[in-house]
């Protein structure tokens, strides 16, 4: 079991996104949209850490500051090579596992999160994530990673697309790799029908209508956003256009374990 291993959660953040540049420090209701997401992880009981991860560009300084003001550790590494800077992360923070958390997930579910840290942690797998088959709603990703996979990945590794989205290499190897998958609790398959991503103007005029309509964004758990969702379905219009987009959309042909 990985029951003492040291447990580094990692979010990953930049300003440099192409489709909406700057979109983790955009404001929603009063604040970056990255605080609100770093203040519902904050509310997490099983990792022993809770970073930051950003590049080491001028324009990522701001994240940096924004780390600062709330009291969250954060580490500079490579911009573009994200299995490079989360392995030097896991370093960096003597971790034994890193979980991967983008910051384009702002409505994550800490309890989701605590949920697949205890899984690694009774348990004998390498890797635990909710993503392959994905069930989640879009913008619920979690990934749990051990260091030793990590490493081996970080040696190995020589595609753009493993370098660039970090797991590849793991998640795609089930023969080599102790895989673990998180369904959701009640069966259903959301990930193609509930957007809480954040990538395009859309899907930030969503999450801020959304967060504004829920009692508590702070508290709010997935199952609550999926029922508000539900109940007024004209929200999920707003980003429909962007439903059911995927990276892996362009590596299919690459990939065997979808």
């Amino acid at each position: 079991m990985n029951q003492d291993a040291r447990v580094a959660l990692l979010v990953q953040a930049r300003t440099g996104s192409t489709r909406l540049p700057g979109k983790v420090l955009k404001p929603v209701l009063g604040k970056p949209i990255l605080q609100w997401m770093l203040e519902r992880l904050k509310r997490t009981k099983s990792p022993d850490v809770l970073a930051v991860i950003t590049t080491e560009e001028p324009a990522d300084d701001a994240i940096v500051q924004l780390c600062e003001s709330i009291d969250i550790s954060c580490y500079r590494g490579s911009s573009h090579d994200l299995l490079d800077r989360h392995y030097k992360a896991g370093l960096h923070f003597s971790a034994d596992a890193v979980v991967k958390v983008p910051s384009d997930c702002p409505l994550i579910d800490p309890l989701l999160v605590d949920k697949a840290i205890r899984i690694f942690r009774f348990n004998e797998f390498d890797y635990v994530s909710n993503l392959h088959p994905p069930t989640w709603p879009d913008g619920q990703d979690v990934e749990v990673v051990a260091m030793e996979a990590l490493r081996q990945a970080w040696e190995e590794a020589e595609k753009p697309f493993q370098r660039e989205h970090c797991t590849p290499f793991i998640w795609d190897q089930p023969e080599r790799f102790a895989l673990c998958n998180i369904y959701y609790p009640t069966g259903e398959d959301l990930s193609r029908s509930i957007r809480l991503t954040l990538d395009y103007p859309e899907d930030l005029e969503f999450l801020s209508e959304v967060m504004g309509r829920l009692q508590d964004p702070l508290s709010a758990s997935v199952e609550e956003i999926v029922a508000l969702v539900k109940q007024n379905p004209e929200l999920a219009e707003i980003n429909a256009i962007h439903r059911g987009k995927s990276w892996m959309d362009a590596h299919r042909h690459e990939l065997k374990n979808l």
